[in-house]
């Protein structure tokens, strides 16, 4: 018997029965469920594994995917950071080569506009050369002209000789054409202290001889010029020992100017006989070059001269200055004593200085004791008297 819901049913009752069946058919599928479940729960178990796996790839693609973003990312900044770069270091190097490019165009110009101002400036002083020399010829040309008279060569050696003069000796050391005594006139007259004397100077120039030396082609030819030549010298050395070399009055000896060192080298280097011969006369041969060295020489002899005649006035200047100094160091003497007195009258006074330094010093440190009061006076002696009634 079963009781179920209050009421009683017998195990054969039909109801009972198809309950029965029917709880063991839900047994029955719970079972096959249970069974099916667990066959399933063993197969789900490396399917989970397997979609763990795929999941776990799936995440590592998808971080690998936002690597490689970032990484593409960076690449992507980079590369336009070096496009940046690139273009604004190509940018400076442009600006940087138009910049030198200028300069140098400019420059380049500068320095042709110079080199064509330079040019011109040549081509100026080509020009002004040129118009000198052109000058030069035409002065060549009348300096032939005047050389080929006498009178205007010899004007031409005294202009040079006067001109040498000048700046070799003072002005008052020479007479330019001086007359003599015997009224013959000098190119130059230097006056030179006794000995040896006023010497004269005067300007020859053979050139006419020098000119057929010179031109001379075949060996009779330049036989006859040396002739010539030395004729001319001689003639030139006579009329100068002749004339202006005066006993008493002038040096026992002159000078003859020759105005081309040309024609001195000649005479010395061919004609030494000649030179020997103006030697032997007293009338020494001397050219621009060798009269300057010999003025040079006189002015030294002058300059003895004179000091010698300063001699007297430079003595007595010296005596005046010993006692000058005699007695500047007499006061200096006199001033030293003066010196002496006053440092020792200044040490003195500071050893005074410093034993009433110490005196205050003794007096400030001094310790005042406080005195006792002094006791009154003993008025005896001014009572002595009576008082008056």
């Amino acid at each position: 018997m079963i009781t179920f819901g209050g009421q009683v049913y017998a195990w054969n009752d039909p109801a009972v029965l198809i309950a029965g069946g029917l709880v063991a058919v839900v047994v029955v599928l719970l079972a096959l469920t249970l069974r099916a479940s667990a066959r399933s729960a063993a197969a789900v178990v490396p399917l989970s594994r397997d979609i763990g796996w795929l999941g776990q790839r799936v995440q590592a693609l998808s971080e690998g995917q936002e690597r490689l973003a970032g990484g593409l990312l960076h690449v992507s900044e980079s590369q336009a950071a070096s496009q940046t770069q690139v273009v604004r270091l190509m940018e400076t190097r442009l600006t940087e080569v138009s910049r030198q490019m200028g300069e140098s165009l400019h420059g380049t110009a500068t320095r042709t506009a110079r080199s064509l101002g330079e040019l011109h400036q040549r081509l100026e002083t080509i020009d002004k050369a040129q118009a000198n020399i052109e000058k030069l010829s035409g002065n060549v040309l009348s300096l032939q002209d005047i050389l080929s008279n006498k009178q205007t060569r010899g004007a031409f050696g005294e202009i040079q000789l006067n001109d040498i003069v000048q700046k070799a000796l003072p002005s008052d050391a020479y007479t330019l054409q001086a007359t003599l005594s015997n009224g013959r006139r000098a190119d130059c007259l230097i006056h030179l202290p006794n000995p040896p004397g006023p010497i004269v100077v005067d300007a020859k120039f053979p050139l006419e001889a020098y000119e057929a030396l010179r031109r001379a082609e075949t060996p009779q030819q330049r036989i006859e010029a040396e002739r010539q030549m030395r004729a001319a010298v001689r003639a030139h050395i006579r009329a100068i020992a002749e004339r202006y070399i005066i006993e008493g009055e002038t040096a026992e000896g002159a000078l003859m100017f020759l105005p081309s060192e040309a024609v001195y080298a000649e005479l010395h280097a061919n004609f030494p006989e000649v030179v020997r011969e103006g030697f032997t006369a007293r009338v020494w041969i001397v050219s621009p070059t060798t009269c300057m060295a010999t003025l040079n020489t006189m002015r030294a002899v002058l300059k003895d001269a004179r000091m010698r005649a300063q001699a007297g006035a430079i003595r007595k200047e010296l005596g005046a200055l010993y006692q000058d100094v005699d007695r500047l160091v007499q006061r200096v003497g006199n001033l030293d004593r003066h010196f002496v007195q006053a440092s020792k009258d200044i040490e003195e006074i500071k050893i005074s200085a410093e034993k009433a330094g110490k005196r205050a010093h003794r007096l400030d440190n001094f310790d005042f004791e406080e005195l006792a009061p002094a006791e009154p006076a003993d008025p005896s002696p001014l009572l002595g008297r009576p008082a008056a009634e």
